[in-house]
């Protein structure tokens, strides 16, 4: 029986560290900037420290620091944790080091999973079709924001299991269950109305807001992780798949 479950926070990961395909969701803003980052041909690190930031950088050489900690762009960062500005520039050449207060933690935690996957608004139905393919079991979580699971992060959750449920999957729990028909046959611009919005228009960054509202499923390419990059895979490309052994344990071919 294939299975999906909705989760939430970086420190839930561990639940999920075996036999599942971990999704990570930040849609404000983490894994829609590095998707969009990477989408656009530049490559993209997720660190989950300044710290980590900081020697990933010198390691690189000719990197972009990007990102917040708890809403303020670090000292010595090149911009905020913002898509707009990112695939604005032109610099294609200089990789990223993307940290977030919450989104880069939750990746960086479902790095060390068997699979993990990055979503967002713009993949959400990619990144179902790509998990229906190779993954018996399925966990998608929710970064969170200040110990709340915010609507978007719900709605996308949402998006991707009811995608997988189409396809023959069963929710794990009544929570998974629940927030699907929530979430279900809403509006994609219902989140505006939550904290999370509410934040980038009361900080000024509009373009980011909108930016997230205008592209959505537009991405037909899956999102992973390997290591601490985020790396594409179009559609039918480097496909995932299982072992032979073990019908559970997925590899990357």
């Amino acid at each position: 029986m294939k299975t999906v479950v909705i989760d939430c926070f970086p420190e839930s990961v561990a639940r999920y560290r075996k036999r599942y395909a971990v999704v990570a969701v930040d849609v404000v803003r983490a894994t829609t900037t590095a998707i969009s980052a990477v989408a656009v041909g530049r490559r993209c690190f997720l660190v989950s420290t300044i710290d980590a930031a900081n020697q990933l950088a010198a390691k690189l050489g000719n990197a972009l620091l990007v990102g917040e900690q708890r809403g303020v762009m670090p000292p010595d960062f090149d911009l905020n944790n913002s898509p707009v500005e990112l695939v604005a520039r032109t610099d294609l050449g200089r990789p990223a080091i993307l940290l977030s207060s919450s989104g880069t933690r939750l990746c960086h935690e479902a790095s060390a999973c068997h699979a993990a996957f990055l979503a967002c608004f713009r993949n959400y139905t990619s990144v179902a079709g790509h998990l229906a393919e190779n993954f018996h079991r399925v966990a998608v979580i929710g970064a969170g924001s200040q110990d709340e699971f915010r609507a978007e992060d719900q709605m996308c959750c949402g998006r991707i299991a009811e995608g997988l449920m189409q396809m023959g999957y069963v929710p794990e729990n009544s929570e998974t269950n629940a927030l699907i028909k929530r979430w279900s046959n809403i509006p994609l611009n219902a989140w505006i109305e939550g904290k999370s919005a509410a934040y980038l228009r009361d900080s000024g960054q509009l373009k980011d807001l909108a930016f997230i509202l205008d592209n959505t499923d537009d991405l037909t390419a899956a999102f992973t992780m390997h290591g601490n990059e985020v790396i594409m895979h179009e559609q039918h490309q480097g496909r995932l798949t299982f072992d032979a052994d073990d019908p559970d344990e997925p590899i990357c071919t």
